[in-house]
């Protein structure tokens, strides 16, 4: 817990839990059933802390992801999604949380439908927030993932894109091109992320080691119901995606949000609540308790 500032969101509510191959940094607030939540790549599970206020009824858990934020990666081999699906999955039982939902934004519903397929007791309901499911469009989609694979083989690469990318003029532009500038609060907490070398070595993992393909191959075989709710202000990915998956998983269903960005959860936060709670308590199994 050294590593994590005094001022960062829910402090209190952070613990350290070690699982292999990982030392996980956990933040968890609220009683009543367990609803897992996972953020996307080069986020935290801070991300998560203006939305779970908004979110009554469950026991929400916000683990950072292998290597990112403040969880220690224990394998530089375990950052692609079956992997991180394997070891959330390990750490779920270790602890003995039975999540009746996965929350997943961005990269983050990509794992969390991965989970879905093949926890012994798989989630009731899965929700998606401008679900990354789908690849990069054109040349993008070509370079992108080779250039990635190819820094995170580099020693000294983090660190240089740590300097590259750190200072809050840049993170505010960054996060701005998502479709989504954040108050200054927001932007602060991104920048510190970008600052730490170990946080970006694991971002960087994460995408050299991404494997969608398979999974948007086994779409049709997934019967968790889903909700994908997408922002249309939404530059990362774009709102096609989610629609096109809806379209593939047999038990999906499609929320289109008129404004907001990538972040919608940390833009509009009830906005987005609204859209959660109502889906969760129609199934058996999520219910709130209050």
């Amino acid at each position: 817990m050294n590593e994590l500032p005094a001022d960062w969101p829910m402090r209190d509510r952070s613990r350290m839990i070690r699982c292999r191959p990982h030392v996980w940094h956990v933040q968890s607030m609220g009683q009543g059933p367990d609803v897992l939540l996972l953020h996307g790549a080069a986020a935290s599970g801070h991300s998560f802390h203006r939305l779970m206020a908004h979110l009554p009824g469950y026991r929400l858990i916000a683990p950072d992801l292998p290597g990112q934020g403040y969880t220690r990666a224990g394998g530089h081999l375990r950052m692609g999604l079956d992997a991180m699906a394997d070891d959330l999955g390990a750490l779920c039982a270790d602890q003995d949380w039975r999540p009746v939902a996965i929350i997943g934004h961005s990269a983050g519903a990509a794992v969390a439908l991965r989970m879905a397929e093949i926890m012994p007791r798989p989630p009731r309901a899965v929700v998606g927030i401008n679900a990354a499911l789908g690849p990069f469009d054109g040349f993008a989609g070509w370079l992108f993932p080779k250039l990635a694979r190819a820094m995170a083989t580099g020693p000294f690469a983090a660190a240089v894109v740590t300097k590259l990318s750190s200072s809050r003029p840049q993170v505010a532009q960054l996060l701005t091109g998502m479709g989504s500038p954040l108050d200054a609060e927001g932007v602060e907490m991104y920048r510190r992320l970008v600052s730490r070398t170990r946080h970006i070595e694991g971002t960087l993992g994460m995408m050299a080691q991404w494997q969608l393909e398979p999974l948007l191959e086994r779409l049709p075989q997934i019967t968790v119901p889903t909700l994908l709710i997408t922002a249309a202000g939404d530059k990362a990915v774009p709102p096609r995606v989610s629609v096109e998956a809806t379209e593939r998983l047999p038990r999906a269903r499609h929320v289109a949000l008129p404004r907001w960005g990538h972040l919608v959860h940390e833009e509009a936060p009830e906005d987005v609540a609204a859209q959660i709670l109502p889906f969760l308590q129609s199934h058996q199994g999520a219910v709130s308790l209050v």
